[in-house]
């Protein structure tokens, strides 16, 4: 067989080790994938629910925006939070809470400046 004759490497009988052959890259691509990126985007989300399933009124919590203070009410998902010297009621999503915090940042402020 001549080989200027082939026209593809497939018609010679020369080529690449069929379908699954042409797919393991790919499918090899997407498990490192789901191993790297997606499982764990899963703990992490589940640690986010336990926490947030897990207030309560008198925990100290940041917000996603980023505002500090303490849990007074709760209902359903709607959280009130005092915040400040003066005890500002705000009132938030559950959602809205990016964690619970030890120790409350007025203190540590507090403690900075004697």
């Amino acid at each position: 067989m001549n080989p200027l004759d082939c026209t593809s490497l497939m018609s010679c009988g020369e080529g690449g080790g069929g379908l699954l052959g042409g797919m393991l890259p790919m499918i090899l691509i997407l498990v490192v994938m789901v191993v790297v990126m997606i499982i764990p985007q899963r703990r992490k989300d589940k640690k986010v629910k336990d926490m947030l399933s897990n207030l309560k009124p008198g925990d100290r919590v940041r917000t996603i925006g980023g505002i500090y203070g303490t849990i007074k009410n709760m209902k359903e998902d709607v959280v009130t939070i005092a915040t400040g010297p003066d005890q500002v009621l705000l009132v938030f999503a559950r959602g809205a809470i990016s964690q619970v915090e030890d120790k409350g940042v007025e203190q540590s402020l507090d403690e900075k400046v004697k």
